[in-house]
């Protein structure tokens, strides 16, 4: 591997899901096998972890680290570990930057701060992302969440979190606006320091890699990660035959995976990794509640008309 420092968050990065015991704590049996079957997956360059689909919300500075531990002990040896900041307040954020620092991680996936749903100036984005910066010398992802909820960053405070803080390495986009998804590819990927766009639009996520993103990350990773590699290396080839035919197979899943409320998606996709018997139990931690059956069953249906249980049925019989 090349020098951390060195580093630029690109291509396919599955976002992992964190299983839990009947008592809500952390399963290490179910994740550690969690963590062997998508790191696996050929073409995939990182994987994250305390991140949305690890509820890192629910989880502990501890839990964090742990999970982070976990992850370098099972496959540190051959993949990049992304890991999540997720935090209110800029010193806790800077002290789990230190943390993941120490743990082994590759690079740093900075969630916006909660307050910010209240407003923001740049100097507050600035401020957040420099003590970040000055904790760790990883390479930075900015989450870039719909300017409607507050916490997105307008061009111009972008456009200077990338020419201030020079950590900054890429974006994992969430806008939800096609002319502005569009606009950071072809405005951050051309930079002097290029600044790769990383799509989290799951739910239309040919459309938007199609547009040109050096990558994507995203939580249905942990389900279909070799789906998402092998549809991102069809469209980085311009083979759209075979972008589309792999588009058909994951368009019901994404349908399911992102129905309302976006909440869930995580939720239903432990559940589908139950049905496909890559996990054991779908447990959640509240306020997130398991399913009930008749969207469980959404889930199974979502997971025959993409081929997956045929192929689970297959492989089951070979």
């Amino acid at each position: 591997m090349p020098p951390v420092s060195a580093y630029a968050p690109h291509g396919v990065i599955p976002a992992v899901l964190l299983p839990f015991d009947n008592d809500l704590s952390i399963d290490e049996t179910s994740f550690r096998k969690h963590l062997r079957d998508v790191s696996a997956t050929p073409g995939i360059s990182a994987i994250t972890v305390n991140a949305h689909s690890t509820e890192v919300a629910s989880c502990t500075f501890d839990e964090q680290r742990r999970v982070l531990d976990i992850a370098r002990d099972e496959v540190g040896e051959r993949i990049r570990i992304v890991n999540g900041i997720w935090a209110d307040g800029s010193l806790e954020a800077a002290r789990i930057a230190r943390m993941a620092t120490q743990g082994g991680a590759s690079a740093l996936l900075v969630f916006p701060p909660g307050p910010f749903t209240l407003g923001q100036s740049q100097e507050m984005a600035l401020a957040h992302f420099r003590r970040i910066a000055d904790a760790t010398d990883l390479p930075l992802i900015v989450f870039q969440y719909p300017l409607a909820t507050g916490q997105g960053y307008p061009k111009d405070t972008l456009l200077r979190l990338c020419h201030e803080v020079p950590s900054i390495r890429a974006i994992k986009d969430w806008i939800g606006d096609v002319p502005h998804h569009e606009w950071h590819i072809r405005t951050l990927q051309n930079l002097p320091r290029p600044v790769n766009v990383l799509t989290t639009h799951s739910s239309w996520l040919f459309a938007s890699l199609t547009l040109g993103c050096n990558g994507l990350l995203s939580g249905s990773g942990s389900v279909i990660p070799d789906l998402h590699a092998q549809l991102f290396h069809a469209v980085q080839t311009d083979n759209l035959a075979e972008a589309r035919r792999l588009n058909d197979r994951i368009e019901p899943l994404a349908r399911c995976f992102y129905a309302d409320p976006w909440i869930d998606m995580h939720n239903r996709m432990k559940e589908a990794l139950v049905l496909l018997g890559r996990l054991p139990r779908a447990v959640v931690r509240p306020p997130l509640v398991k399913l009930g059956n008749a969207e469980i069953a959404l889930v199974r249906q979502a997971l025959a008309e993409s081929g997956l249980l045929e192929e689970r049925a297959n492989s089951s019989a070979a």
